[in-house]
């Protein structure tokens, strides 16, 4: 019975530094979605050499898609109070049930999260020339999937971990 309630907490702790890592990259991107005026894609024009009239398009789908990563990050900031109010109110034992729902509606709200963003990835992308749109898309799903990696693998004990080989 011991045995079992520790590997239940280890669970749920690993479970909660995974989604609090994620919380913290999809806050950090979505405040530089917002924050940043429409010049801020200029870089994209000089990393991926982007002609005028690519960039224009690049930019008309940032100005879309910001107005759906808001509506994300504050779903996700909301989840986030509440279950802070549940670890506040109660203690672990009488909030489990509550808490282990509120935890995967929050996951929930981040896979919706970085599939929208993954999606937005590859329409911008297509806005691009063929071969530097392949590399954008390929760096953007490599920085909004590699975060979870990361957490993953320092939580194995293992640097060489990775997804389907363990």
């Amino acid at each position: 019975m011991r045995r079992s309630t520790i590997i239940v907490l280890i669970a749920l702790f690993a479970g909660v530094a995974l989604f609090a890592g994620s919380y913290l990259i999809t806050q950090q991107l979505c405040t530089k979605h917002l924050v940043g005026s429409a010049d801020d894609l200029t870089w994209l024009r000089q990393e991926f050499h982007l002609s005028d009239g690519e960039l224009a398009n690049v930019r008309e789908l940032h100005q879309g898609y910001l107005p759906k990563c808001a509506e994300m990050c504050t779903k996700i900031a909301a989840k986030k109070r509440e279950i802070e109010a549940t670890l506040t109110t109660n203690n672990l034992n009488e909030a489990r049930e509550s808490l282990g729902r509120e935890l995967d509606e929050l996951a929930l709200l981040r896979a919706k999260c970085q599939f929208q963003m993954l999606q937005h990835f590859s329409d911008v992308s297509r806005a691009m020339p063929p071969e530097q749109g392949r590399r954008y898309l390929a760096e953007m799903q490599r920085l909004t999937l590699g975060f979870h990696e990361q957490i993953e693998q320092s939580m194995s004990g293992s640097a060489d971990h990775a997804h389907g080989h363990h």
